[in-house]
């Protein structure tokens, strides 16, 4: 690689955050806005799962678009492209379960497969799925495609186990809850993969969130808390964005 190129990748290090406690504690809250919003979108605002596809849609490649073109790691662009990302996944599961009717045990398993055969490709061409050589765009690309099949897959699979086997929003959301934390003490007990170790974990945050935004959000007698999809996307996303804009002003400090 001459000196240029190398520069150039050099610039692009920094594409995707440090995986460290503020991370994950984003992505969750992230991945209950998802939930959320999408539901308050949908039925609060009345615009229905088409319109709110499109408009979801539109902000996300303006968001992506935005994110693949800065040369390092901009935590503002960043995470509002993870949080439409988010919003997209969940409305991606509800088109085809409610407009096609599909059932949920469908839907997990096409977006398993999806996920697979997306790290499959993305191996195959660039030998490694490690988040910490996310430099050049074909990678980058991959990285995104995996994320929004995470969420997707997340989606369904919450869904699932909390409406289709009737297992409820709390039992759901203790369940990921425990998986997230057994991956955990293996990663940091059995020292398991830190590649694998992410990537399962990654995975179960978004049903976890799910689960947990639709425990807050939705109504008592479906077994929520009542809180409304309004108030719990409020409150998450001002969360996420004091959390953005002092990881925004660290990354500014000498």
């Amino acid at each position: 690689m001459d000196l240029a190129n190398r520069e150039g990748a050099l610039r692009m290090l920094n594409k995707v955050p440090e995986v460290t406690l503020y991370f994950w504690i984003i992505k969750i809250m992230a991945t209950t806005v998802g939930e959320t919003a999408a539901d308050f979108l949908n039925v609060k605002l009345d615009l229905g799962l088409g319109n709110t596809s499109l408009v979801i849609g539109a902000l996300l490649v303006a968001a992506l678009a935005a994110q693949l073109r800065a040369r390092k790691y901009v935590p503002w662009i960043y995470w509002v492209t993870v949080v439409l990302v988010s919003v997209a996944g969940t409305l991606i599961t509800d088109n085809i379960t409610d407009h096609y009717g599909a059932p949920l045990q469908l839907t997990t398993v096409i977006f398993g497969i999806a996920l697979a055969v997306t790290f499959a490709l993305w191996y195959a061409s660039e030998k490694t799925l490690s988040i910490h050589t996310i430099f050049t765009t074909r990678r980058e690309l991959f990285y995104w495609a995996a994320i929004l099949f995470t969420f997707a897959l997340g989606t369904a699979t919450g869904d699932l186990m909390a409406e289709a086997l009737k297992l409820g929003y709390l039992h759901s959301a203790m369940i990921f809850g425990s998986g997230i934390a057994l991956v955990t003490l293996a990663y940091y007990g059995l020292k398991l993969n830190a590649i694998l170790a992410f990537w399962i974990a990654y995975i179960m945050t978004r049903p976890f969130g799910a689960s947990f935004g639709d425990l807050l959000s939705q109504p008592l007698t479906s077994g929520g808390l009542g809180m409304g999809t309004v108030v719990t996307s409020a409150i998450f996303l001002t969360a996420i964005l004091s959390l953005v804009a002092c990881m925004t002003l660290a990354q500014r400090r000498p």
